[in-house]
C-alpha cells in the first residue's frame, strides 16, 4: 500500500514569507520599502497585519498588502483589484509567472518585489540545507523543496548532489515536462553527476496534481537509476516526489533498498549463469 506522508512544517515555510513582509512593512520610514515617507501613519491594512499577521487577512486582503509595498498611486486601484479578481489569493500571485503579471499590469517595480518576496525564503532554505553536515531523512528535502516545487504548473526533476559523507554539495533542475510526465535522459543524469564530482544522489520530482503517490513509470524510472547508479558505484538514497504539503519517499517506503537487492540478486544470476555455461562447454570439450 503506497504511503503518503503529510507535512504540517509547509507552514512553517510559507512563514518564512510572511516574516519578509512584515519586516518590510514594519521596516521604518523608508519610502523605497514601503511606499510611505516618513512621518505618515501605515494604511489600515498594513497596520492589522503588523498586530496580527496573515491569519487576520482574507485571501484577497494578502494581495492588497503586497501592492501597497510598491508605491502604486491612488488610480492604481483599479489594477490591483483586477489582479484580485485574477488571482484570487496571494499564493496564486506568487506562483504566476512573469508573462502572467506583465499580462496584468503589474509593472518592474511590482514584479521585483513579487520575485523577491518568492524567491528569498527559497534561497534562505537552500543555504540551511547545504549548511547540514549530514543529509538524514527525506523530511529535510521536503522542507527545503515543498515550498518551491508545489505550485508549479509542470513536472520539474531535481538532482541534489552529495558527497561520500552525505553533504549535499549542490542542486540542480535538469529536466523539465508537462502536466502529467517528463522525459527523463540518465545520461545527463550521469555526465553532471561526474562533473559535480558527486558520490551520491537524491532525486526529487513533483506532481502538479497534488498527490505525490509514485506511478508505474515513476518506480521504473527509479529501478533504472539505482541500477546504473550500482553500475557506477554511484548511490542513490532516495527519490522523492512533491505533492501538495505532502511527499512520498522511496527510501522511507523500502523502495530503494529493494531496487539494491534487485540489483545484486541479478549480478549474482549472473554470474552463477555464466559459470553453468563455462561448465557445460568445458564437459562438452571433455568428452
Amino acid at each position: 500500500m503506497t504511503a503518503v506522508r503529510y507535512c504540517g512544517k509547509i507552514g512553517q515555510l510559507a512563514a518564512c514569507r510572511h516574516y519578509i513582509i512584515r519586516v518590510i512593512v514594519k521596516g521604518g520610514g523608508e519610502e523605497v520599502r514601503t511606499g510611505i515617507s516618513a512621518g505618515q501613519r501605515l494604511a489600515p491594512l498594513q497596520q492589522r497585519f503588523i498586530r496580527l499577521g496573515f491569519e487576520a487577512l482574507e485571501e484577497k486582503e494578502g494581495i492588497r498588502l503586497l501592492f501597497s509595498l510598491c508605491r502604486y498611486r491612488p488610480e492604481c486601484d483599479q489594477l490591483i483589484e483586477g489582479c484580485v479578481k485574477d488571482f484570487g489569493s496571494l499564493r496564486s500571485l506568487l506562483s504566476a509567472s512573469t508573462e502572467e503579471l506583465e499580462r496584468a499590469g503589474v509593472c518592474e517595480r511590482g514584479l521585483v518585489v513579487i520575485r523577491l518576496i518568492r524567491e528569498l525564503p527559497e534561497e534562505v532554505l537552500k543555504e540551511k540545507i547545504l549548511e547540514r553536515p549530514v543529509y538524514e531523512s527525506a523530511q529535510e528535502v521536503f522542507d527545503y523543496l515543498g515550498y518551491t516545487m508545489r505550485d508549479l504548473d509542470k513536472e520539474v526533476f531535481k538532482v541534489l548532489y552529495l558527497n561520500n559523507r552525505n553533504q549535499i554539495i549542490d542542486t540542480a533542475d535538469l529536466f523539465e515536462g508537462t502536466l502529467d510526465s517528463i522525459p527523463i535522459r540518465p545520461r545527463e543524469i550521469i555526465e553532471s553527476t561526474l562533473a559535480h564530482k558527486a558520490t551520491a544522489l537524491i532525486f526529487a520530482h513533483n506532481h502538479p496534481t497534488g498527490d505525490p503517490s509514485p506511478s508505474k513509470s515513476d518506480k521504473q524510472l527509479t529501478r533504472d537509476l539505482v541500477f546504473v547508479g550500482n553500475i557506477l558505484q554511484i548511490r542513490v538514497l532516495d527519490h522523492i516526489i512533491i505533492g501538495e504539503n505532502r511527499y512520498f519517499s522511496f527510501a522511507d517506503e523500502g523502495l530503494i533498498e529493494k531496487y539494491n537487492l534487485n540489483f545484486l540478486n541479478l549480478k549474482i544470476r549472473a554470474v552463477f549463469d555464466n559459470e553453468a555455461a563455462y561448465f557445460k562447454k568445458l564437459a562438452a570439450v571433455s568428452r
